[in-house]
């Protein structure tokens, strides 16, 4: 007996690139620049304070603070973009998120229960913005951050009547 497997493709719609910048400012402003700021202001205090310790704890910063900072910032935008997409079907929203722990969701239309749009400082710079689609489910809301705002707009309104459609279909 041959056991056929479904693959899940991805979905098929790309965040706008805008939103690689969005990613490292925001990258820069949380985690990755308190912890630069960290590492310099313990190599300056140990250096005017503590030279003798200055050999084993300037390897130690570099490989517990400033590592992980540069990789956060330089590394983290590229790869969020690569994973990053949505798609809106008839029946479902279909997300693919994460860059570290990758993750993709499907959430029924016939399960939505409100959508919003999110517009922060940041995202309002690059003119970018979040659309949030909550449904009953355990699992929390489903986000689709990084889209162009008048995008983000769109298929807000679009999500909304096709869970309405898709409700009214099931009556």
């Amino acid at each position: 007996m041959s056991e056929t497997r479904l693959r899940l493709r991805p979905p098929r719609n790309r965040v706008d690139p805008r939103a690689r910048r969005w990613w490292t400012v925001r990258a820069l402003l949380i985690p990755g620049g308190p912890l630069l700021l960290a590492a310099t202001a313990l190599l300056v205090l140990c250096v005017l304070f503590f030279p003798g310790a200055l050999p084993w704890l300037a390897p130690l910063t570099v490989v517990v603070l400033v590592l992980p900072a540069l990789a956060v910032i330089l590394l983290m935008p590229g790869l969020r973009y690569r994973v990053h997409a949505w798609e809106v079907g008839e029946s479902a929203v279909y997300t693919a998120d994460g860059w570290f722990w990758q993750r993709r969701r499907i959430a029924p239309l016939s399960r939505v229960q409100t959508v919003d749009t999110v517009r922060g400082p940041l995202q309002r710079r690059y003119g970018l913005a979040t659309v949030t689609v909550t449904t009953a489910s355990t699992a929390g809301a489903v986000r689709i951050s990084g889209l162009l705002d008048d995008d983000a707009r769109q298929m807000a309104e679009r999500i909304a009547e096709a869970a309405r459609l898709v409700r009214e279909d099931a009556a």
